[in-house]
């Protein structure tokens, strides 16, 4: 790596489920050999930058995708602050990628959270990593918040569901945003899909605008199945290669630009 090279960070949004997009975008970029110098991620999207933060790719991404089941990071609970609990997340995390700090990662990442108290946004770059994607990924009223450095913390998506200010704080001077959901052309039907689509609309609007990326990858995925169907793995991950390898004329654009090449 050459010192004069401009950084390149990944903003990868959150969306449940539809993360395993965030998959095949990674396999295309590496197949590509386009360089990734920092990552922020949100909710889901902090789950795949983490383990891809740490050194987890490749055919090791892949695998973890197409294993990884509900039961292995939740838990049912007694509704107090929540239906579910993400305690099994961090033991998850823990196990394929270790027990790591921030400063244990191969490259630099962030995990964009909400506190539950002031509304704030909160984002952990320090500590152990496992609790923090935790924390990124409680969907607050769903999933139990965590108590973390004096603060309740819940999922980020409330408030930065596409953090590409986050990796430019981290010092990438080119971002490539990968954003999980675009609105379909018709409108919603019913007062449950209107309902979901209206809570889709307040997510996007919960983000940076993707303008503001060198390179943006909106995945075409809408509604709640999408979310919450594990089954729907294989799909979401062929998704996110496709439409990475759609933008790659824009990426590698975007790094002829700056100075930059793949590979």
């Amino acid at each position: 790596m050459g010192v004069n090279r401009r950084r390149v960070g990944l903003a990868l949004g959150g969306g449940g489920v539809r993360g395993m997009a965030h998959v095949g975008v990674l396999h295309v970029l590496e197949q590509e050999k386009i360089p990734v110098d920092c990552i922020a991620g949100t909710s889901v999207g902090s789950f795949v930058g983490a383990a891809y933060a740490a050194g987890v790719r490749g055919d090791r991404l892949l695998k973890l995708a197409q294993e990884v089941q509900w039961r292995h990071i939740a838990r049912l609970v007694w509704p107090r602050h929540g239906f579910v609990s993400f305690s099994r997340m961090e033991s998850y995390i823990t196990r394929f990628m270790g027990d790591l700090t921030f400063d244990d990662l191969e490259i630099p990442y962030a995990a964009v959270t909400a506190d539950l108290t002031t509304g704030e946004p909160v984002v952990l770059k320090e500590g152990r990593v496992a609790p923090a994607v935790r924390a990124s990924c409680s969907i607050p009223g769903v999933v139990t918040p965590v108590r973390l450095n004096g603060r309740l913390l819940v999922d980020g998506g409330i408030v930065n569901n596409l953090p590409i200010s986050v990796v430019r704080d981290l010092g990438a001077d080119l971002v490539i945003a990968v954003a999980l959901g675009v609105p379909p052309a018709d409108p919603p039907k019913g007062p449950f899909g209107i309902g979901i689509a209206a809570i889709e609309f307040l997510i996007i609007h919960a983000a940076d605008d993707p303008a503001t990326a060198d390179a943006y990858i909106p995945i075409p995925v809408w509604g709640l199945g999408s979310v919450v169907r594990i089954s729907m793995r294989q799909r979401l991950i062929a998704l996110g290669r496709q439409a990475a390898e759609q933008a790659l004329p824009a990426i590698k654009a975007a790094l002829a630009e700056s100075g930059l090449k793949a590979g």
